[in-house]
């Protein structure tokens, strides 16, 4: 569908109109004076007081104090660009022969040679003595070198340890530590005898008739706890955790009776009076 208003000139964009900034404005009070009965140069009190009054100061009423809480003022320590380090300027000077002359002359004498301790170099013509061959047997001469040689004289002086006056005796600190560890053993053997006996005076034997007793007070007990235990043999149901309990219970019982019969039918039975 065609536009009737559509037209070449339409595609051309239109040049863009510049507006005109309205100019800054300016106060004409100074920015770094503060403006009349102003407070907020009191930094060091919590209870500030009122300053420029009149208004008509032309410069801050208190400078400001660099270094006060933090440090240097915001961009103080910047680098200056043009103090630079420059090349050589951290190297050692090095000092010049006429300053070392002129300083230290005896650092200049020449020092003296020091004594040769290797053999010179041979010269062209003297040629060393090559391919020598020996059939000697360095092992077997060594050896019967050894073997006849004559034993080494003792000098006077030395020390003979065989002629010694303690020789192969047992040294006085040794016996000493025996004694101790004998004497030792005899006080722990005296311990240990003494509550042997103790221990013997409290155990007696068992006489015939209290082993006796002991054995019908045993059945006498294990006859009340059968009867019991019959009584509820006829119950083969066992719904509630009393019927079980009791039950095993007396067969407990039963079968503990039983072992201490048995104990008291044997021989030699000892009785500790400790416990």
């Amino acid at each position: 569908m065609m536009d009737h208003n559509e037209s070449i000139y339409n595609i051309i964009p239109p040049k863009p109109v510049e507006m005109e900034k309205p100019p800054m404005h300016r106060s004409k009070h100074s920015g770094t004076v503060p403006p009349s009965a102003s407070t907020f140069h009191q930094h060091h009190t919590t209870n500030p007081r009122s300053s420029n009054l009149a208004g008509d100061s032309d410069d801050k009423v208190v400078k400001d104090r660099s270094h006060h809480t933090m440090g240097k003022l915001p961009g103080s320590y910047a680098k200056n660009p043009e103090n630079f380090t420059k090349t050589g300027t951290r190297a050692e000077k090095v000092k010049t022969f006429a300053e070392v002359k002129r300083e230290a002359p005896e650092m200049l004498k020449p020092t003296q040679l020091k004594p040769k301790v290797r053999p010179a170099v041979p010269k062209k013509g003297e040629e060393p003595v090559m391919n020598l061959v020996t059939t000697k047997n360095f092992v077997v001469s060594n050896a019967v070198e050894t073997i006849l040689a004559a034993p080494k004289k003792v000098t006077e002086g030395a020390k003979d340890y065989l002629h010694k006056e303690d020789y192969g005796k047992t040294p006085k600190y040794l016996q000493r530590i025996k004694k101790d560890i004998d004497a030792e053993y005899d006080y722990i053997r005296a311990l240990q005898q003494q509550q042997d006996d103790e221990m013997g005076s409290l155990v007696r034997p068992l006489q015939e008739e209290e082993r006796q007793h002991l054995i019908n007070g045993l059945k006498s007990k294990w006859e009340q706890v059968n009867t019991d235990y019959q009584a509820t043999t006829h119950v083969t149901k066992l719904d509630t955790v009393g019927k079980v309990k009791r039950k095993e219970k007396w067969e407990a019982e039963l079968s503990q009776i039983e072992k201490d019969i048995e104990k008291l039918n044997r021989q030699n039975i000892a009785v500790d009076g400790t416990q």
